[in-house]
């Protein structure tokens, strides 16, 4: 596999890696238990493309 091929999956691996600590740092400022629920179903559909990786710890 050359780099021109692996450059869209390193930028949508990127790319999804920093929208997902972005996720996380809103959970963790949520005021709101609305808004956390909100930013939980995201994360959890996020999670759905890693399912051995969870994207929230279970508390």
């Amino acid at each position: 596999m050359s780099a021109p091929s692996r450059r869209p999956e390193i930028r949508r691996r990127r790319t999804r890696k920093e929208k997902i600590l972005k996720l996380r740092k809103r959970l963790a400022a949520a005021s709101s238990e609305p808004e956390r629920n909100r930013i939980i179903q995201q994360l959890n559909r996020l999670g759905l493309n890693s399912p051995g990786n969870p994207l929230l710890k279970n508390t």
